[in-house]
């Protein structure tokens, strides 16, 4: 292993371990859902072009003639991904509409419902759902879920809609997190991911899957004093 490659693995172990997302940002090691910067833009050719600058009746007539609508950038990303993170719901339709796949993945296993969830666009992340993408699909650098990453935000209503979808409630990332816990650990506390951790212990989630370490959800926000988090917890049955 390369000392950068062993680093990193340092730095995702430790992360795991003390809960810290300033950590894990301070380490320079988030693969986010990165847009297309300036550089890409100017390359682009074909549906990607036509999408980026927002141009459906193009989008069209290039599907039509027959262009390829799953082409991909230097990052992976296909012309829907491209939509995604722009939120272009009627351009997405005609794509999908054209054969574009909608749970196409970037290079750094991002979907377009993972997307949608982390901008919190609760619009497009409703479309992509109704386009076929789906919503259990293990997505990201970290082996997660649409549903991991919108709890880690406390972006509660698009973790309403995931629940609503079948979004697995207790798959673990490699970082041996759930929903859960990340809503707890990465999380501030605050009224936003209060909600979320309510949503998935209303659902169903496991209120006692432990995280690596062994540590309970219920403790691990004992931890950190989020009294009103622990109360929910220990109602739902944990321990």
């Amino acid at each position: 292993m390369n000392p950068r490659r062993l680093r990193q693995v340092i730095s995702l172990a430790l992360a795991a371990l003390l809960g810290l997302s300033s950590f894990v940002a301070q380490n320079g090691i988030v693969a986010a859902q990165t847009p297309p910067n300036k550089t890409e833009i100017r390359g682009y050719k074909s549906l990607l072009s036509s999408v980026i600058r927002r141009d459906l009746a193009e989008t069209r007539r290039l599907l039509a003639s027959g262009a390829a609508p799953d082409l991909v950038d230097d990052n992976g990303r296909t012309p829907l991904i491209v939509a995604a993170h722009w939120g272009l719901a009627d351009i997405a339709r005609a794509l999908v509409k054209g054969g574009a796949n909608p749970n196409a993945q970037d290079k750094q296993r991002y979907d377009i419902v993972t997307i949608a969830a982390v901008n919190d666009d609760l619009r497009f992340l409703k479309l992509a759902l109704e386009l076929g993408a789906d919503p259990r699909a293990i997505t990201s650098p970290y082996s997660g879920t649409a549903l991991i990453a919108a709890a880690h935000l406390g972006h509660h209503r698009a973790v309403a809609e995931l629940i609503m979808a079948g979004a697995p409630l207790d798959h673990v990332n490699n970082l041996g997190m759930t929903a859960l816990i990340e809503a707890i650990v990465l999380g501030n506390g605050g009224a936003n991911h209060l909600a979320t951790v309510k949503l998935l212990l209303d659902a169903g989630a496991n209120p006692s899957l432990p995280d690596r370490t062994g540590t309970s959800p219920l403790a691990l926000a004992r931890a950190r004093g989020y009294t009103e988090m622990a109360d929910l917890i220990a109602r739902a049955g944990g321990k």
